[in-house]
């Protein structure tokens, strides 16, 4: 028992230097994003019924750093700000499949053939599923919601959105992630403790087989683009094809059951099977074409690379995890701090009360998304989110139900 606890803390803490670098990099660029890409020129290009507009949703959505549950609310706005059913669906086809982060976490562990591989495939199954959503889906035409910049984003000068790229980047995303990079680094380090070498192995002469199988279980379960890839790169190292592991790095974060149940309400059904069969297809597609088609040697660094331990870790390598496990402890301090200013604030005795199940969450950025914007409005003085449940109390004096809803709606939620 004991040398098996030690094996598994030494796979984790090699994951997790392996990574912490280039996670680090991702991070500050995903906060370079979020900072610096305005969100009324998201809307220029995405807010028409187009091809062109089917193509740089695609495009845009590659690098965005959202995962599944997080890219909903965004989509849906640009939905309603006059996109097309089709561009909105190549955008969320795309974004969650990859982001800079992960991109760089999967060349971290898996070699640069895998991370522009995935990058590419994002793009084209973006494309694929915004086209064909556009070809078979009729829509009423919308009235197009103007994006004005606010007073605050033509006010905000360099500093302060270089303030702002670390406080997202190393805060707000970290803590989005966080419980599923941890998640994806200790399944990692299980697997590889537990299962032995070419344990995939007996199925390796039928790649078809594999990805099915993998297919089945990333389709119902979460999993976020970056937590995906330390999974992944075991997987191979014990036998797994490197077509069946692409297929659990473009279904595990673009699919989950709570996905597609609000796109169905949103979206229409049709776009939301449109969505799913892209996704399916696209998945199979490439992972046969790594298997069949492309060159080996280009998809092994993983199984090389994670095969055994290093015999060294660079210098770089013990300061980067060293700052990155400070950061994600104090991702930690700080929720444990607002959840008891929360529990504070809901034993005071307030006038009014209003209780509403939200559906559309499944992250902490979400969570604290809608805290965030309900707090902001006039009287309100708590709000309590449970993520599980989606269940939302909100306190205060002179509460008004029909504003704290239009709220609600308007982040791209559903009220149940």
């Amino acid at each position: 028992m004991i040398s098996f606890i030690q094996e598994f803390f030494f796979e984790f803490i090699r994951l997790f230097n392996e990574m912490s670098i280039y996670l680090m990099v991702g991070f500050f660029f995903a906060g370079l994003l979020h900072n610096f890409l305005k969100k009324e020129s998201i809307v220029k290009y995405l807010g028409t019924n187009s091809k062109k507009s089917v193509f740089n949703a695609a495009f845009l959505g590659v690098p965005l750093p959202l995962c599944s549950c997080g890219v909903i609310p965004t989509g849906l706005s640009l939905y309603k700000h006059g996109a097309s059913k089709g561009a909105t669906n190549a955008f969320l086809i795309s974004t969650p499949q990859t982001g800079v982060d992960s991109l760089l976490a999967t060349y971290s562990l898996m070699g640069f053939p895998f991370a522009i591989f995935r990058a590419i495939a994002a793009f084209i199954t973006g494309i694929f599923g915004g086209g064909i959503t556009d070809s078979l889906t009729k829509e009423q035409k919308k009235e197009e919601i103007p994006c004005q910049e606010t007073k605050q984003e033509v006010d905000t000068n360099f500093k302060d959105k270089v303030i702002g790229t670390f406080k997202f980047g190393f805060i707000e995303f970290l803590a989005d992630i966080s419980k599923w990079l941890i998640i994806g680094l200790v399944l990692a380090a299980l697997i590889s403790t537990i299962l032995p070498d070419n344990f995939f192995g007996t199925l390796s002469s039928t790649p078809l087989l594999n990805m099915l199988l993998v297919l089945l279980a990333s389709i119902p379960i979460y999993v976020c683009a970056t937590g995906s890839v330390p999974i992944a790169a075991v997987l191979i190292m014990k036998g797994l094809t490197p077509g069946a592991a692409f297929v659990f790095l473009m279904a595990g974060p673009a699919t989950n059951i709570a996905t597609l149940v609000v796109l169905s309400k949103t979206i229409g059904k049709k776009a939301t099977i449109i969505y799913l069969l892209s996704i399916v297809v696209g998945a199979i597609s490439f992972g046969l074409i790594i298997d069949y088609l492309l060159p080996a040697e280009w998809f092994t660094f993983a199984m090389n690379h994670t095969g055994h331990i290093h015999k060294g870790v660079s210098s770089l390598q013990i300061i980067s995890s060293i700052v990155f496990a400070i950061l994600l402890i104090r991702v930690y301090i700080l929720k444990c701090v607002h959840y008891f200013q929360q529990r504070k604030r809901a034993q005071k005795s307030y006038g009014d009360q209003c209780e509403y199940t939200i559906k559309g969450m499944g992250c902490n950025k979400c969570k604290i998304k809608v805290e965030t914007n309900l707090q902001h409005i006039n009287g309100v003085e708590s709000v309590q989110v449970d993520l599980s449940t989606g269940k939302t109390v909100i306190l205060g004096e002179h509460l008004s139900p029909k504003e704290i809803q239009d709220k609600i709606t308007s982040l791209g939620y559903k009220i149940d």
